[in-house]
């Protein structure tokens, strides 16, 4: 085959506040042809994630920062179409770190083969990608649920979160939505199962919580941070666990990081919070897709993409609809046919 040029999106400058135009350059260069034990692969779909927000600061985390000038870190699925290596063939579809760019050069040990037969190619970047993971250790792991508990979900209609309160209703748990605006709430109830929706746009939050969570809050499955969590801390059970998946609302803050002020419920309550990283639990991703593949063929589990278009340009726009609450799903963006 001849050599495609790459189209590129890299990190020109670290963000202050939301990501600006100016932050990325757009690059291009030949595809480089892959070594032994290497395959190059066409980028179909790139997922969209707010932890990509916390990947262009600089400072300790729990991955590394994306370099200055370096192509932005983004997981994706994509199609080989040159290799080198034994167990991938051209025309297999694979998912992994790829990129924002139209085509990656990478080790197959690095790569995950996917059976776009199962569900559609978005979908392997969804439930059954690394939201879907996110929820499922998230919860199970971490918030550890019992049958009968109320469980409280922020940002319940987004990638994560949407799968958490399906998690949670098949585990025979009382679920609420916190989300922003009537359609999302109203998704959310009819549906997703969640048993209540709090729209956190309008009303006074702690009382809608007092309302839905009579008994408190036994499981607390945090996406957003800031005002919500200190609202939730403030309606806790005893003996709940909150788990610290991510804090949206403070990723382009241009001040400190608001934490809660009223974290003394966490010693009146005898309740833990604890944060999770996804990549912590990669060695029991097969465990986490066979019983979520087994829950959508049930009918018991659905899921939602929101799919942008526009190819790798188009990546710093279609990024700031997650910190907008635009998106409505799992955000995808288009790469290729």
């Amino acid at each position: 085959m001849s050599t495609p040029t790459n189209h590129q999106i890299r990190l020109a400058a670290r963000p202050v506040g939301l990501p600006k135009d100016g932050d990325w350059q757009r690059t291009e260069e030949p595809a480089r042809p892959p070594a032994e034990g290497e395959v190059l692969v066409q980028t179909l779909y790139l997922s969209l994630d707010p932890a990509m927000r916390g990947w262009m600061n600089e400072g300790k985390s729990y991955i590394p920062p994306v370099g200055l000038g370096e192509v932005m870190r983004a997981g994706g699925i994509g199609r080989v179409v040159a290799s080198a290596a034994p167990g991938l063939a051209v025309g297999d579809h694979v998912s992994g770190a790829l990129g924002v760019q139209e085509y990656a050069t990478l080790a197959a040990k690095a790569l995950t083969k996917v059976d776009p037969t199962l569900a559609p190619l978005p979908v392997h970047l969804s439930v059954l990608g690394m939201p879907g993971m996110t929820a499922y250790f998230g919860l199970l792991d971490v918030g550890q649920p019992k049958p009968g508990d109320t469980v409280v979900v922020s940002a319940a209609t987004g990638a994560v979160g949407a799968v958490v309160g399906q998690i949670a209703k098949i585990k025979g748990c009382r679920t609420v939505a916190i989300a922003g605006g009537p359609e999302k709430c109203r998704y959310a109830v009819e549906t997703l199962g969640y048993d209540a929706a709090i729209d956190y746009k309008a009303g006074d939050i702690r009382q809608e919580l007092r309302t839905h969570c009579p008994s408190g809050v036994d499981v607390y499955f945090d996406n957003v941070g800031g005002d919500i969590l200190e609202a939730v801390l403030a309606q806790l059970a005893r003996k709940a666990r909150i788990v610290v998946c991510g804090a949206i609302s403070q990723y382009n803050n241009t001040t400190a990081v608001k934490g809660p002020a009223n974290y003394l419920s966490l010693l009146v309550n005898r309740a833990r919070m604890e944060g999770m990283v996804v990549f912590d639990y990669a060695d029991r991703y097969p465990l986490a897709v066979a019983d979520i593949g087994a829950w959508i063929k049930e009918g018991r589990l659905v899921s939602r993409e929101d799919i942008a278009t526009g190819g790798v340009d188009a990546f710093p726009a279609t990024l700031l609809k997650l910190f907008s609450g635009e998106n409505f799903g799992k955000l995808v963006l288009k790469v290729a046919d």
